[in-house]
């Protein structure tokens, strides 16, 4: 635990530093393991899919983060940052974003590899709602350097190729992402990678974000 006259700047430093660092060793672990064309492309996202039977066993298998401290203990990591994307983007080159928010990121880096489980996402989003934080989609994260080609899950294709979510991740580190907003109801779609009823705090640790540029894998 910090020190009680730690302050908050150096906290946040902390924990960014720990997502980072996670995020890059795991890179060297898995980079060794890589099968090209393990996992086959399919077609891209449909807004306003209902929940398949899948998807309600595997929010039901991922209820128990509900509880962020379970999440922490179970190797999730918090960024510390909520994330959102006022203005979105659409074209120029960055990814096609509709304005929204993501919220604060939890990664656990020990579940990033080739191989994508439905029940070991990488990351947990959680939106801060007073002094809580509700548990409100998860995340399948593959880093370029582990696939070079589009993974897929649950019938979709992991979108990307992007930078990294700065301040969150370093910009260096290119992945394909899934959002699947599994406990928050969004408009833009189930596998919308923003959700416009997800909010950031006005005050605290809240960033207003581009959406992040794309790349070659």
């Amino acid at each position: 635990m910090p020190a009680a006259n730690t302050t908050r700047s150096e906290v946040s430093a902390r924990f960014r530093s720990v997502a980072a660092t996670l995020a890059v060793l795991a890179l060297g672990v898995t980079a060794a393991s890589l099968q090209p064309g393990t996992l086959p492309a399919q077609a891209g996202p449909k807004a306003d899919a209902p929940l398949s039977p899948e998807l309600v066993a595997v929010r039901a298998a991922l209820d128990k983060y509900k509880d962020p401290i379970l999440a922490v203990h179970d190797g999730y990591f918090s960024s510390v940052a909520c994330l959102g994307y006022s203005q979105g983007m659409s074209g120029h080159g960055g990814m096609d974003y509709k304005a929204g928010g993501m919220g604060v990121h939890f990664l656990n880096a020990a579940n990033i590899g080739p191989k994508l489980d439905p029940m070991k996402p990488q990351v947990l989003l959680y939106e801060p709602v007073g002094d809580k934080l509700q548990l409100v989609a998860a995340e399948w994260f593959v880093p370029t350097q582990v696939s070079k080609e589009a993974p897929s899950i649950f019938g979709q294709t992991l979108q990307g190729p992007m930078a990294g979510h700065e301040p969150v991740l370093p910009e260096a580190l290119h992945h394909w992402d899934l959002h699947v907003w599994l406990w928050k109801s969004n408009p833009s779609g189930l596998f919308s990678s923003t959700n416009p009823n997800v909010k950031c705090p006005k005050t605290g640790y809240s960033f207003d974000e581009k959406p992040p540029m794309m790349v070659k894998p």
